[in-house]
């Protein structure tokens, strides 16, 4: 599950990298609002948690410069801000939730896991489909009511492809799912985790589309 995350702090962005990334996301990470939507245009992702004073443009038009552009990715404001004009123009302008610092761990990741679940369509904590149920909030995996235990990148693509249920997504697409910008990381066994996460759910949920990508359907 890849985020996009727009924050000038250092010291935060940091910390938000390492812990969103031991709870298993890969995130992305600008200091500036210049770059943004070329990088929702060129690139996959579930979610954006955005800053509201950057350094280069101000948060707001960097917002409405995302919903102008068409993009329906669910976008968390992340700020100090915490008027109720603010928060009334955050949410008005075209962001799915507001979070106002300083803020509790646990409390972004549960509005964060919330962003996601609507995004695939789900209501309720986990994601289900068919005989598939996926957990967001501790990284479990079910089929038909029994624990599978997947790798860490295992589980990556797959919550990838069932939060997104219904989309081709390519090898590349899973790709920066597993590694975002880290041109230091190196992966090309694509093939090698979908066969066997095949293997470990007992079903061909996983299909191939050939010279395309993956899919699960959504229903």
């Amino acid at each position: 599950m890849r985020i996009l995350l727009i924050e000038d702090d250092v010291m935060l962005g940091e910390s938000m990298v390492a812990s969103l990334s031991r709870r298993g996301y890969t995130v992305d990470w600008l200091q500036r609002g210049q770059g943004v939507e070329l990088a929702l245009t060129t690139e996959n992702f579930l979610a954006v948690i955005l800053d509201l004073t950057l350094p280069d443009i101000d948060g707001l038009k960097v917002l409405r410069q995302i919903r102008r552009a068409g993009h329906p990715i669910p976008v968390m404001i992340l700020t100090a801000r915490d008027g109720i004009d603010d928060r009334v123009k955050g949410l008005d302008g075209g962001a799915d939730d507001y979070l106002v610092k300083p803020f509790a761990l646990e409390e972004l990741l549960a509005r964060l896991r919330v962003m996601i679940r609507r995004l695939s369509g789900s209501t309720e904590t986990d994601i289900q489909l068919g005989n598939l149920t996926l957990s967001l909030s501790d990284n479990t995996v079910y089929m038909q009511g029994n624990p599978v235990q997947l790798t860490r990148n295992e589980f990556k693509i797959l919550s990838t492809l069932v939060t997104q249920a219904g989309r081709v997504l390519s090898k590349d697409k899973l790709q920066q799912a597993l590694h975002g910008w880290d041109e230091g990381a190196s992966d090309n066994a694509i093939e090698v985790h979908i066969h066997n996460l095949r293997k470990k759910l007992g079903s061909p949920i996983i299909k191939n589309i050939r010279g395309v990508g993956y899919i699960i359907e959504n229903h």
